[in-house]
């Protein structure tokens, strides 16, 4: 899996759109008709991806919601991203 640097700019890809729904969302890719769904944290964490800030901006969004370390956020999110690019959720748009 590709590592996700700090300093990363993501976007949710063309073909992915998010459905938030109960205590979570619902992201569905509709080249392939995937439908992946996620939970709060995830949810939150599509919500500040926007193609303008970088990933370490988004965890700092994100540090000031929930009550979490900041370097175990960073990580986490880092591998979530890593995740997610892989999945053809979000994109690269510098790539």
């Amino acid at each position: 899996m590709v590592e996700i640097a700090s300093e990363t700019v993501l976007r949710m890809a063309d073909d992915a759109s998010v459905q938030h729904v109960g205590d979570g969302a619902v992201v569905l890719l509709a080249r392939s008709g995937q439908l992946y769904t996620c939970n709060g944290t995830t949810e939150a964490f599509l919500d500040k991806i926007d193609g303008v800030r970088s990933l370490d901006q988004v965890v700092n969004l994100l540090s000031d919601e929930f009550e979490v370390d900041k370097a175990t956020l960073d990580q986490d999110m880092a591998a979530l991203a890593a995740e997610l690019v892989a999945e053809g959720i979000l994109v690269d748009p510098g790539a």
